[in-house]
């Protein structure tokens, strides 16, 4: 071979190395996207996410966010891609996963890509679970041997004396449900600590608790209620509270605690100064609209009583979300067996929730609310590559947001739809 074509065969390599680069372990990219990086960010109409090594390492128009040669390629074919889905309010107190040391791991990843990869969840927030369950199967999804979204836990919840809600069955997954309730602000704050220590994220409190009989509903007692909300702040974690009723609410304002666990038809409409209170606050609302349509249908409810207990629920979510407070996506799946998520984006549409706030309930809001906003809920540089790839654009419908193509873990496709285009 001559000089001169060892010259030009060197040049030629440099720029094919410049044109495409190759590959390095670990690379993806999203390609013929619609891009919507953020709530408030301007979609890319045609992009490109290149993930690296589980990072996003680029995202842009494709004009701009070369495909390294030999990436790993996920075809969005016009579809929209936002960030990794949170579902705020699960348990994951239902067969199998309420022994998650007990099962095999393939039957506790088909059971988690059917309950929550498949409608878009990289992060769920499991607020109640037979105790050390949840840290268990977080445990064997970091170990590779389950597949399954990032797992938050408040592990056992802390019900009043003598309240166990009715309809908490005595035992769940060998656990005696009991045990949650806790008598003086003495033991409740012990077991905070401990609980917290073992790995818990948070913690939550039954302001509130349905024991039906002469009582109805149980409150929780003040002093006890702020006990854990002081051991969990002192720790930088955030306390749910399950209010059923205005006094429920007023344990979670009086007691300084965070996040309320559903709207509260029985309390009725929020007036404008007790919204302004929560959010002056600092709270955070999880409307899980769809749990009571779904309670009371099953239960033969009239229609029309239904309709005016789920109107309510919608008031208070609309008039929290006007007084700008964070929202937060959640269903109660594991206490209803319901996982479609089309009823809840419904509902919380007809609230008056636009596609752009519906989207910060699911990603952006509560990334920021529980801490991991640096590595989670929006599209960018340097961020996880938790990513939800949708068939259509949920701008025209928000319906979309459940026609879930793919979803991404770490870079990783976790969930694939059957196709059908």
């Amino acid at each position: 071979m001559t000089m001169i074509r060892i010259l030009w065969l060197g040049v030629a390599l440099v720029l094919a190395c410049t044109s495409a680069p190759m590959a390095s372990a670990g690379e993806l990219a999203v390609v013929n996207a619609r891009i919507v990086a953020a709530p408030d960010a301007e979609p890319i109409a045609r992009g490109t996410v290149l993930v690296r090594d589980g990072r996003i390492a680029a995202v842009g128009d494709a004009a701009e966010v070369a495909v390294p040669e030999g990436a790993e390629v996920v075809d969005a074919r016009g579809g929209t891609v936002v960030a990794g889905f949170w579902n705020s309010h699960v348990h994951l107190m239902a067969p199998p996963l309420d022994r998650a040391s007990a099962h095999a791991g393939d039957v506790l990843s088909e059971r988690l890509s059917s309950a929550y990869l498949r409608w878009g969840f990289t992060t769920i927030f499991d607020i109640a679970s037979p105790p050390g369950n949840a840290i268990a199967l977080r445990r064997r999804i970091a170990a590779g041997e389950v597949d399954g979204p990032q797992i938050l836990t408040v592990d056992m919840p802390f019900f009043p004396k003598d309240g166990k809600p009715v309809y908490v069955p005595d035992e769940l997954g060998g656990w005696t449900t009991r045990l949650a309730e806790v008598t003086t602000p003495a033991e409740a704050s012990a077991r905070a600590q401990r609980q917290l220590e073992e790995g818990a994220d948070g913690l939550k409190l039954f302001g509130g608790a349905i024991v039906g009989g002469e009582v109805g509903v149980l409150p929780m007692d003040l002093d006890i209620a702020r006990a854990v909300v002081e051991v969990a702040h002192a720790a930088g974690k955030r306390v749910f509270v399950h209010p059923t009723n205005a006094e429920g609410i007023a344990v979670a304002i009086d007691s300084d605690a965070d996040v309320l666990a559903h709207t509260a038809p029985q309390a009725g409409p929020w007036p404008e100064a007790l919204v302004r209170r929560m959010v002056d606050a600092d709270m955070a609302l999880v409307p899980t609209l769809s749990l009571f349509e779904i309670e009371m249908r099953k239960e033969g409810v009239p229609e029309a009583i239904v309709a005016r207990e789920v109107g309510i629920t919608k008031q208070q979510v609309a008039a929290f979300a006007k007084a700008g407070g964070a929202v937060l996506f959640g269903t109660d799946a594991g206490y209803v067996d319901a996982y479609d998520t089309h009823v809840e984006l419904r509902l919380m549409h007809e609230a008056g929730l636009d596609w752009r706030r519906i989207l910060d309930s699911l990603t952006a809001a509560p990334a920021a609310y529980f801490g991991h906003a640096q590595r989670k809920g929006r599209i960018a540089e340097g961020l996880d590559a938790d990513l939800v790839v949708l068939r259509g654009d949920p701008a025209d419908d928000v319906a979309e947001f459940a026609d879930v193509r793919y979803t991404l873990r770490g870079g990783q496709v976790v969930y694939r739809a059957v196709t059908r285009d």
